[in-house]
């Protein structure tokens, strides 16, 4: 069995995953996380996560990007697995960097396919999904701060043409910030709107 350590390679700047026996060297790079904003006549759909980390919050339809997609076909296929929804991209909201856990989120603006009948249902990841207005959002309950910063790029541009994709706030430019404690019990975290609960 191959023994493998950390250690500098020659030529090299940084020690990496290597092994002891024939060189080889096990490159560790950032994973690519995909994303929407979906939004309907002034509400955004929010999914509450059925999972850990995070488990009982609040959150985009987002998740990993796998190999052989492009980051488009990921949001879509993220938001349809976590919240049963057909959506169209408008185009790319926002680019973060967590250089605390290794990601790179993609974060897309997207609406309904069909916007006469805006289905969404939870998916084996979340436990309930909900369309939201902007005071109806659980603000104390969201799941990470990217979701906050997300709903925040989305607010500023709304429907209209979209700018360059937004960034990091400028007082968390290496995403190593965490969202501040708000007592749970000061916020409703079952809004109005559910449009979809999954079964007990």
């Amino acid at each position: 069995m191959s023994r493998f350590a950390r250690i500098q390679p020659e030529g090299d700047e940084r020690e990496r995953l290597s092994c002891l026996d024939c060189g080889h060297v096990v490159y560790e790079n950032p994973k690519i996380i995909v994303g929407a904003v979906v939004a309907h006549e002034g509400r955004v759909l929010l999914c509450r996560r059925a999972i850990e980390p995070r488990q009982g919050f609040w959150t985009l339809p987002a998740g990993y990007l796998e190999l052989g997609e492009t980051s488009a076909e990921g949001a879509i296929r993220e938001t349809f697995e976590e919240a049963g929804a057909r959506i169209t991209l408008d185009g790319i909201l926002a680019i973060y960097d967590i250089s605390r856990i290794g990601q790179v989120q993609i974060i897309y603006r997207a609406r309904f396919t069909d916007p006469e009948n805006p289905v969404a249902t939870a998916g084996t990841e979340s436990l309930e999904v909900g369309l939201f207005n902007w005071a109806g959002i659980p603000w104390g309950d969201l799941a990470f701060p990217t979701v906050r910063w997300a709903l925040d790029a989305w607010s500023r541009v709304g429907q209209g043409p979209l700018p360059p994709p937004f960034g990091n706030p400028a007082d968390d430019p290496r995403g190593e910030g965490t969202l501040p404690g708000v007592p749970h019990s000061s916020l409703d975290p079952h809004p109005t709107h559910v449009t979809s609960r999954r079964p007990a």
